[in-house]
């Protein structure tokens, strides 16, 4: 059985998917403010020392022949994989650091991420339309 909504209620709910005008409490600026943040930070304190400090360790293994050069390219192609690994982990090591500022101002996974503050003017229309009998009321 399909259910279908009054025009006015799918208006209201044409925005973004979870956005609640009574519990949205930060901005658009502070959340890009706090993401670009994030990047930049992630960069400087994880990814880079991560990236570089493998790659050094990679040099350090094959110059001591602990691992093998390729014939061609020497020591690179390990040195880059290195890089890239280092540089990945580091980026996902700061995942934790990065949730922490969005929960600090409200903005999180432990947020219920529907709104339960329904607008009076469409609680009106819903009740009103109930009453009427043309949409069902939940069990």
């Amino acid at each position: 059985m399909r259910i279908e909504w009054p025009t006015e209620i799918k208006q209201h709910t044409s925005g973004p998917m979870f956005y609640c005008p009574i519990s949205q409490v930060h901005s658009d600026g502070e959340i890009a403010k706090i993401r670009k943040e994030c990047r930049k930070e992630s960069f400087w304190y994880r990814a880079l020392p991560l990236s570089l400090g493998s790659m050094l360790v990679t040099q350090g293994l094959v110059s001591k022949g602990i691992l093998s050069a390729n014939p061609k390219l020497g020591a690179l192609p390990k040195m880059a994989i290195a890089g890239v690994l280092g540089f990945g982990i580091g980026k996902m090591s700061y995942i934790g650091e990065c949730q922490k500022k969005f929960q600090k101002i409200g903005y999180g996974p432990k947020k219920k991420r529907h709104c339960h503050h329904p607008c009076k003017e469409c609680e009106a229309k819903l009740k009103s339309k109930e009453k009427e009998g043309s949409i069902p009321s939940a069990p």
